[in-house]
């Protein structure tokens, strides 16, 4: 595996060019901000009505509606959410996909699963970073930067491979470190890695963990503090180190409890499920199901996020964060 640093890309590459950043939300912020600093000629592009429109402004960078910026780039990033990018491009991006343009993405959804179809004489690129937004930015103002996957799913130009590092460059990525992969694999890993483990897995975990405590007799706040706010400690060690870092870390006790008992929580069982959700990923099945949620007016979203909003561990996490003075500055 060949890992891109600040040496590999080319800033200049981006120097004359007009690049476009559609959408100022978490992502759109730090790309275009980032850019911006590293001297390149940046545009947002915004929905008139939008309310990021004067926050966009007030930063220092060039707002327009979404056709104009579109119409003024030569390289345009969409990093709008997955479910909008469609009627998007479609009405006011597509038109302005003149040859010799670059289009731009940080998730693959929308090439893999062919709601966005450009035109074959534009080069088609991924810059991934690999966390939020608001972490790239904080981490290129402090003079680093976070790891960025790329992709080419067209090189028309014969340059798209280097458009990417030069944009990867300009963001912070290739000060932490860029590795290139394709559209297939970005998307599939991190629909699945959202799935089994990061929100999905990790959701149910919490919620069954506490819900077991509290049923027994525990406690609510008892049960909060070892089920979802200690986590975090967990997940620090594990972002620091790896596993052997968290093992290394707590006590024997935790450390034989863990590996003797974690292997009944998650089971082969479970393994079986994940694989069946990687399955429904490859196959486009989930791709389809959400595509349809959508069009239908998200039901099934809108009555989760409801049953998320009143289950007991949020109203307890909601009184005991409301003890914590270090969040509540936050």
């Amino acid at each position: 595996m060949k890992v891109y640093y600040d040496a590999d890309a080319d800033l200049n590459l981006l120097k004359g060019k007009k690049l476009t950043v559609i959408g100022f939300g978490s992502q759109g912020h730090a790309h275009a901000l980032n850019l911006k600093e590293s001297g390149m000629d940046v545009a947002v592009g915004l929905r008139k009505t939008s309310a990021r429109w004067e926050e966009a402004e007030e930063s220092g960078v060039k707002v327009m509606t979404v056709e104009e910026a579109s119409a003024w780039g030569d390289v345009i990033m969409i990093l709008l959410p997955d479910q909008n990018q469609k009627e998007v491009y479609e009405k006011e991006i597509k038109q302005h996909m003149k040859a010799g343009k670059t289009l731009a993405f940080a998730h693959g959804f929308n090439i893999l699963y062919k709601q966005v179809d450009p035109p074959k004489d534009v080069d088609v690129i991924m810059i991934a970073p690999k966390s939020p937004g608001h972490l790239v930015r904080r981490t290129y103002q402090g003079g680093s930067g976070t790891p960025c996957l790329i992709a080419i799913h067209q090189d028309a130009s014969g340059k798209a491979k280097d458009t990417a590092l030069a944009w990867a460059k300009g963001i912070g990525g290739t000060r932490a470190g860029v590795i290139e992969t394709t559209f297939k694999n970005e998307t599939e890993t991190d629909l699945f890695g959202e799935q089994a483990v990061l929100c999905g897995g990790s959701a149910e975990l919490i919620k069954s963990g506490f819900e077991t405590l509290v049923e027994a007799g525990y406690d609510p706040e008892l049960a909060y503090f070892e089920c979802m706010h200690e986590l975090k400690l967990i997940v620090d060690l594990y972002y620091e180190g790896g596993l052997s870092r968290m093992n290394y870390s707590v006590s024997d006790t935790a450390e034989y409890g863990g590996m003797t008992r974690g292997p009944k929580v998650i089971t082969s069982d479970t393994k079986k499920v994940m694989k069946q959700i990687l399955t429904d990923i490859q196959t486009g099945k989930f791709a389809e199901e959400w595509i349809n949620e959508n069009k239908n007016g998200q039901p099934v979203l809108n009555k989760l996020r409801e049953e998320n909003k009143n289950h007991i561990i949020e109203k307890v996490g909601s009184q005991l964060r409301g003890m914590m003075s270090w969040l509540i500055k936050k």
